[in-house]
């Protein structure tokens, strides 16, 4: 019946593998804290087991062997030996476990804490949108703006944008922003060089904290701004380039057609790679910018991601790394679904290879 509908059978084959994709990121995602000779349970009472007393360290481990799914379970009780240990689950047992959690959206609990992880993340991603989606929407708006303007107009507009570009688009992300950190915090000390905001201040809806947070936000906004303002640039210059020596232009051109309309042509269709890419880092956002956030102190997902590394706090680790696949395969897949309706030649594609 799909072979009727194309489109429809695309989509369809790629949300399979897509969710194939889904189940193996999270396989991995609950294998790597058990790769160690160590259970994490044993790692996390190391830290945090000594000054409590026997009972409570016992009943502090009894509740992560539960929340982890290392221990047979029955009637909601941990099910012991004949010495009065707890049983352990195989590893099967213990997956099945962490998809039921994962089913009702648990995503456990910071053993450092106490909180529950999903608190942690809603607390830190409104910090990572905000400063993902204005450099991500202003980078790409102001970076095609160029290219398309040093496309057309070629000579010096074009020779001055496209090494500047090329200067801004060879920079990772880190590396730039620690460039930025040297020379606008410590050899023109205009901006601060870590944090969200002043640690005198606590976060509420203020004036003073908002002053605070925006002038905190400059920095971080510059090193990822900066460096999609060069890639959009560059792509778009490519990409009207080469759309301006495409045979049907030429023949728009012979036709007398105006230049505007011939213009629109061009850059409606240069501009789909363009908005593809743009889907894509939106998408992957959430996990775009954590080396930056790290580098500034910045108290979104990184730093969140950072500290429980630091702290070999797993749950977090799982929780926001599970977090940053889902964004991503959802990018992707907006991605292939976008195309597929708008971009004519994949719907050709799609038909000849039916045919």
């Amino acid at each position: 019946m799909l072979n009727k509908y194309p489109t429809l059978k695309f989509i369809s084959t790629r949300a399979g593998w897509y969710f194939i994709t889904l189940i193996v990121a999270i396989t991995l995602n609950f294998t790597l804290p058990r790769l160690g000779p160590n259970n994490p349970v044993d790692i996390i009472m190391g830290q945090v087991g000594a000054g409590l007393s026997t009972a409570e360290a016992q009943q502090r481990e009894e509740r992560y062997l539960r929340e982890f799914g290392l221990v047979k379970m029955r009637g909601g009780e941990i099910v012991r030996d004949a010495d009065g240990r707890p049983v352990q689950a195989s590893i099967l047992e213990q997956y099945g476990s962490y998809l039921k959690m994962l089913m009702k959206g648990d995503l456990g609990t910071s053993y450092r804490t106490s909180e529950p992880v999903w608190d942690v993340i809603l607390r830190a991603i409104p910090w990572t949108l905000a400063l993902q989606i204005p450099t991500i929407l202003l980078g790409w708006l102001v970076g095609n703006l160029f290219g398309a303007f040093a496309a057309y107009r070629r000579g010096i507009f074009d020779k001055a944008l496209f090494p500047v570009a090329l200067f801004l688009n060879s920079f990772p992300f880190f590396v730039f922003g620690m460039l930025l950190v040297y020379v606008l915090s410590f050899l023109i000390p205009l901006f601060p060089s870590a944090g969200g905001y002043d640690l005198a201040l606590t976060p509420q809806f203020s004036f003073s904290f908002i002053a605070s947070a925006a002038y905190h936000y400059v920095l971080p906004f510059l090193s990822i701004f900066l460096i999609g303002v060069g890639g959009g640039a560059i792509g778009m210059r490519t990409m009207g380039i080469y759309e301006l020596g495409t045979d049907y232009i030429k023949y728009a051109k012979w036709l007398g057609l105006k230049e505007s309309k011939v213009l629109l042509y061009v850059f409606r269709n240069a501009m789909l790679p363009q908005i593809t890419g743009l889907a894509l880092s939106l998408g992957t956002m959430v996990g775009g910018a954590l080396i930056t956030e790290m580098i500034f102190s910045y108290p979104g997902l990184g730093m969140a991601m950072l500290s429980a590394i630091q702290n070999q706090d797993y749950a977090i680790i799982q929780g926001v790394t599970l977090i940053i696949t889902i964004s991503v395969l959802i990018a992707n897949f907006s991605v292939d679904m976008f195309i597929a309706f708008f971009d004519p030649r994949v719907k050709a594609g799609i038909q000849m290879g039916r045919g």
